[in-house]
């Protein structure tokens, strides 16, 4: 092989690799998607509400109910669906806004420790469509459970803080509950 051909064939191969790497980035470009915030108009707002939240398990209509059985005599494993009514005040009867929706199940084996998996859908007022997203434990027992909000929709829409529950009745034989919610959300 003379001078001529090695520079020719290593000359072929830098341009091919060139060519490799201009097709890469422009492929890599196109994958790329940049966001640009304004800082300005997105102001982060607080909210602080308080609801009611009625777990009805008893009666013709009830608005939660097991749909995994327990695995122990203390209810370890259990799960319950929920639609259960949010209210203005303590009583069923008080102005619904809106509903939360999600389940619970019974993840404790040493007490009535739940996970609690729901979202507030919120049906009147200034958040009427709007939710918020909490998921955590809920030590059912203790005077104060606090549990993250994770997220939201809506006017709640990338809503970050958390809520503090407080039993304000729990009727051991029927399983029935309401427990006040103070809420306490950041959002945009």
């Amino acid at each position: 092989m003379n001078t001529f051909s090695i520079l020719l064939a290593l000359s072929i191969t830098i341009l091919l690799h060139l060519a490799q790497c201009h097709i890469i980035d422009e492929h890599t470009d196109l994958d790329l998607v940049e966001l640009e915030l304004d800082q300005k108009a997105l102001k982060l707002k607080q909210s602080r509400f308080r609801v009611y939240w009625h777990d009805i398990q008893s009666g013709n209509h009830p608005s939660s109910m097991p749909i995994v059985k327990p695995v122990t005599k203390m209810g370890f494993g259990q799960v319950n669906m929920m639609d259960n009514p949010l209210t203005l005040g303590p009583e069923l009867s008080s102005k619904a806004v809106g509903k939360a929706q999600g389940f619970y199940g019974m993840a404790s084996q040493e007490e009535l420790g739940l996970l609690m998996a729901m979202n507030f859908f919120f049906t009147t007022g200034k958040y009427n469509g709007s939710s918020i997203t909490i998921l955590g434990r809920n030590a059912v027992f203790d005077h104060v459970r606090e549990m993250p909000v994770i997220g939201g929709s809506g006017l709640f829409r990338w809503a970050r803080g958390y809520v503090q529950a407080r039993t304000h009745d729990l009727v051991l034989k029927s399983g029935d509950a309401t427990v006040e919610y103070t809420i306490y959300v950041m959002h945009y």
